[in-house]
């Protein structure tokens, strides 16, 4: 009878410890595996078949840039502006004319002075006219694009000869109006810009700096740039779209690859090309798509100059890949 007494508690507390470590056993997290990379397997007579090219992406150096967002001007009230300061500058000549001939006039007093005081006010309410437009265009769009014009005042018997930039206006180049982020400044050493259209057929267009806005937004305290860009009959922006900015500044080159634009595909927001990994072996690579180039894209990450990237059917294989595979080769 005590040895019935005795082996209940002793078997109780060995059902315990049990019940403890199977609780500490299923609680403790097990060890997630890493996924494996899935990746197309396409034999060579498929390959031939879809016309498959492989190259090796060039490698390049990259300037550091800055994004900035904007719109291409419209060059209609510009131009509008600067005909009406062309008007008012003719006026003034007209009246600088009568002014200087009451000059030669009142030396041999062959004037009033009363009608020498009204043409020499008649003359300074002119400049003043032809300098408030001359100012407007100047806080709008800057002191350069003022003075396409030429000066105000000529001296006597000369032309006045207006920039040719005006004539070229909008068929040739365009002005783009680009926003700095909030609370950026760029120095003097900006020279230079890629125009990126939304259009995504449209290649970058080179642009320099033409002038910095003298006024900065006040309600979104960004500074305002204005860059010329010329256009080619291939490669057009058209005036109103908006567009991406990628401004050269200072700091040390990245170094990286040139993907061809025939290797981006776009898939669920994202940009990828297709790397070789064996004969038969293809694995499509995630790359960003925010520093393009005439040629496509650079990469500075996950892919080297090593790697063969698929540059011809690239589609034919992201298509493979999502669907129901080739009809020769098979898909992982």
């Amino acid at each position: 009878m005590k040895t019935t007494n005795s082996f209940i508690p002793a078997l109780a507390l060995i059902l315990f410890i049990a019940l403890l470590a199977g609780c500490a056993k299923s609680d403790a997290p097990e060890k997630a595996e890493a996924p494996a990379k899935a990746g197309v397997t396409i034999d060579a007579a498929t390959q031939a078949r879809i016309a498959l090219k492989l190259e090796l992406p060039a490698p390049r150096q990259w300037q550091p840039e800055m994004r900035a967002y904007g719109r291409v001007v419209d060059p209609a009230p510009l131009l509008e502006m600067l005909v009406e300061l062309e008007r008012s500058e003719i006026t003034l000549d007209g009246s600088k004319k009568e002014l200087e001939r009451a000059e030669k006039l009142q030396k041999d007093n062959n004037i009033s002075e009363r009608a020498f005081q009204e043409l020499d006010v008649n003359y300074h309410q002119n400049l003043a006219a032809a300098a408030a437009i001359a100012s407007k265009i100047q806080l709008v769009w800057g002191s350069k694009i003022a003075a396409l014009e030429g000066p105000l005042t000529m001296p006597l018997g000369s032309i006045r000869q207006p920039d040719e930039l005006l004539a070229k206006l909008p068929d040739a180049i365009v002005f783009v109006r680009i926003e700095l982020p909030a609370g950026e400044r760029l120095d003097d050493s900006v020279a230079s810009a890629r125009i990126v259209s939304l259009a995504e057929k449209v290649a970058p267009v080179p642009a320099t700096l033409f002038d910095k806005l003298p006024i900065v937004d006040p309600l979104t305290q960004q500074q305002g740039l204005l860059f010329k860009a010329d256009l080619s009959p291939t490669n057009r922006l058209t005036p109103g779209e908006a567009v991406t900015a990628f401004i050269k500044t200072a700091g040390e080159p990245v170094a990286g690859v040139v993907v061809p634009a025939s290797a981006v595909l776009r898939h669920e927001g994202k940009g990828w090309v297709y790397v070789q990994t064996e004969a038969n072996q293809f694995l499509r690579t995630e790359i960003p798509l925010d520093r393009p180039v005439d040629e496509g894209c650079f990469v500075s990450e996950n892919l080297t100059a090593t790697n063969r990237i698929v540059v011809t059917g690239a589609q034919t294989i992201l298509s493979a890949e999502l669907g129901s595979g080739f009809s020769t080769g098979q898909r992982d």
